[in-house]
């Protein structure tokens, strides 16, 4: 039995508006209106983007999602979860301001904005799933409780995973905050005190205040942090650095039974898209204006099945440009970890046939 994950190709730098009717072809030849009954709530899963970020998905995107959930007969909302480091979306008040000001707002999207796991981070389920690590994951209660999910990813590279796509914006992104550190708890920085500055970038984003000064130098207190990275990504010295020959098997093992945890009760539910456009080294919440891609756009891929969708994320990126998106952005990842895992506990198929629109 192969999955089915439908294709669309775009021009590269092809406008927003040529985007969303991408997006609307490929959300129609794959009937993902199927999965609506009237009156369900759908939530719309997204990323805004940290910062003045340039890359992230369109809100021109979205608005046609919302469109064609109410066509549907369906209830869109957007949704999102707070992040564990001190930036823009570090609680549901600021993540809010932080979406309407990077276009998401319900007079731009045609559809209310709600945060999956209440004010703080910590508003949650725990549900049980058939894990290798885990036999019960924490979820965002409100992902547990609506009808149906669309979710909607865009494909970059990640510090700390290799690839991020939608394994990972399922299980980073729809973990609640003890989600989220459960995922992180594996590979931990450290910082090279000749290269420190102490500009003290790296303590204001720590999410567990596990940065101190010590000797004039930043210094990290290995029993508080999360290996969550931020520091990586807001050092600008390349003080920080990851133990790459540490195992990153339990970050990517985790988070795809995270993300197991947030469909697992939505059988029929749920579908799924990848956007291949502006693919970044860093994702979107590293990643500030102006970005540079790593390799010219491709398309958007659709499908019912989270494993299918990022492994044929990675052949077209591969095929296209002789490797995989996550061996690109950091090559010293194994970023197919998460996505054989996800299929190793039943998540979906690493076989699919590619439909191109």
């Amino acid at each position: 039995m192969k999955a089915s994950v439908y294709f669309v190709k775009l021009a590269d730098d092809a406008a927003a508006g040529q985007q969303a009717e991408a997006l609307r072809r490929v959300y129609d030849a794959a009937h993902a209106s199927a999965i609506l009954s009237a009156n369900d709530f759908v939530a719309i899963k997204l990323h805004v983007g940290e910062g003045t970020n340039n890359t992230r998905i369109k809100p021109e995107l979205i608005r046609e999602l919302v469109e064609r959930v109410k066509a549907g007969n369906g209830l869109p909302f957007l949704t999102e979860t707070s992040t564990l480091y001190k930036g823009e979306r570090h609680n549901a008040v600021k993540h809010l301001l932080q979406a309407h000001r990077q276009g998401f707002g319900i007079e731009n999207v045609g559809a209310p904005f709600l945060m999956a796991d209440g004010l703080l981070g910590n508003t949650e389920f725990e549900v049980a799933i058939p894990g290798e690590l885990h036999k019960t994951v924490h979820v965002a209660r409100e992902i547990v409780a609506t009808d149906v999910l669309l979710v909607i990813s865009h494909a970059t590279g990640c510090i700390s995973t290799g690839l991020g796509a939608c394994i990972k914006n399922l299980g980073m992104g729809l973990a609640s905050r003890k989600g989220k550190r459960r995922q992180h708890s594996a590979v931990l920085p450290a910082i090279e005190n000749t290269l420190c500055t102490n500009c003290q970038k790296c303590r204001k984003w720590c999410p567990a205040d596990a940065i101190v000064e010590q000797n004039g130098k930043a210094s990290i207190v290995e029993s508080k942090c999360v290996g969550c990275g931020e520091c990586i990504a807001t050092c600008r010295f390349d003080a920080v650095k990851y133990d790459f020959g540490a195992d990153e098997g339990f970050l990517q093992k985790s988070m795809a039974e995270h993300a197991y945890g947030a469909v697992i009760g939505k059988p029929g539910k749920c579908f799924y898209f990848n956007v291949l456009m502006n693919m970044t080294k860093n994702c979107d919440c590293l990643v500030k204006h102006p970005a540079v891609k790593l390799v010219p756009d491709l398309g958007i891929l659709a499908s019912s099945d989270p494993v299918a969708i990022d492994k044929a994320t990675q052949d077209l990126t591969a095929a296209a440009y002789g490797s995989t998106l996550g061996r690109l952005a950091f090559p010293e990842r194994n970023s197919g970890i998460q996505i054989e895992h996800a299929a190793q506990i039943g998540m979906g198929l690493l076989d699919y046939e590619l439909i191109e629109i």
